[in-house]
C-alpha cells in the first residue's frame, strides 16, 4: 500500500456513505425490528452475519498500522489499543452474546458491512499511524485528546449499557420484541446508536484525523435515518411505548 491509497478510500467511505443514508432513508434493505415476514432470501444467521462484517475492523486497522510505519508513537499505540479493545468486543463478544436464536441478515448488508468495514479499518489505521501531530506525548495533554477521549468514554458506556439492556429483553428465550427500558432508553429509542455516535466522535477528537472525521459522518448517515425509522416502527407497533422519548437525540430529535 501507499499513500495515494489512503484518499482514495476516504472518499470510497463517502461515496459508500451516500449509498448507505439513501438505502437506510428507503429501508432498501431492511433487518432486525424493521424486517417483515418473508425477507429472509438472501440472508445469513444473524450471529455469522454479525462476525464476517464486523471482523476487518480487526485486521484491517491491526495489518496497516504495523505494516505501513516504520515506528510508532505512544500516543499511535494507545489508540491503537483502543481500537482492538473495542472491537474484540464488538466484533467477537458481542455478536456471540446477542439472543438471535432464528433471527436472520441479509447478505447484502454484509457485503456492504464488510466492505465498509474493510476500508475504514485501514483508513484509521493509516491515519493515526501516520499522522505528524500524533508522533509526540504532549498531544496527551490536548484538550482534543482530553475532550475526545472523555466523550469516548461516555458514548461507549452508552453503548455498551444499551446494548446490555436489548440482551436481557430475550434472558428468557423469547424472540420476539419489547420495549426496552433504563439507561439512555428513558431519553431516546436508540440509546446504542447514541452511544455509537458519541463513541465515534469522540475518536475524531482523540485522532483529529480525516479518516475520523469520515467514520463520524458515515455514521450519522447510516445510524440517524435508521433510528428515526426504529422511533416510528416502536411507536406504531406498541401502543404503550413513552411518548415522552425521542429517536436519536434526548429532546430534540
Amino acid at each position: 500500500m501507499n499513500l495515494d491509497w489512503y484518499p482514495i478510500t476516504l472518499i470510497a467511505i463517502l461515496v459508500l456513505g451516500i449509498f448507505t443514508l439513501y438505502g437506510t432513508v428507503r429501508n432498501l434493505s431492511p433487518y432486525g425490528r424493521l424486517q417483515t415476514p418473508g425477507m429472509t432470501a438472501w440472508s445469513l444467521p444473524s450471529p455469522i452475519a454479525w462476525l464476517l462484517f464486523e471482523s476487518p475492523q480487526l485486521f484491517a486497522f491491526a495489518v496497516t498500522f504495523w505494516l505501513t510505519a516504520d515506528t510508532h508513537s505512544t500516543v499511535a499505540l494507545v489508540l491503537f489499543g483502543l481500537w482492538q479493545a473495542h472491537y474484540l468486543h464488538r466484533g467477537l463478544l458481542y455478536p456471540l452474546r446477542r439472543n438471535d436464536k432464528g433471527k436472520r441478515f441479509p447478505v447484502m448488508n454484509v457485503v456492504f458491512g464488510f466492505a465498509f468495514n474493510l476500508m475504514n479499518g485501514y483508513a484509521n489505521g493509516y491515519a493515526v499511524s501516520h499522522a505528524a501531530h500524533l508522533a509526540g506525548s504532549e498531544w496527551f495533554a490536548t484538550p482534543w485528546f482530553v475532550c475526545g477521549l472523555a466523550i469516548a468514554l461516555v458514548g461507549w458506556l452508552i453503548n455498551f449499557q444499551a446494548d446490555n439492556i436489548l440482551i436481557n429483553l430475550r434472558s428468557d428465550g423469547s424472540t420476539g420484541y419489547k420495549i426496552p427500558y433504563g439507561g439512555a432508553f428513558r431519553y431516546v429509542s436508540a440509546a446504542n446508536y447514541l452511544g455509537e455516535l458519541l463513541l465515534w466522535t469522540g475518536w475524531a477528537l482523540m485522532s483529529m484525523t480525516l479518516a475520523g472525521l469520515v467514520f463520524v459522518l458515515f455514521s450519522l448517515a447510516n445510524l440517524v435515518p435508521r433510528a428515526i425509522i426504529s422511533h416510528r416502527w416502536y411507536r406504531q407497533t406498541f401502543a404503550d411505548y413513552p411518548p415522552e422519548r425521542k429517536a436519536i437525540v434526548p429532546f430534540l430529535l
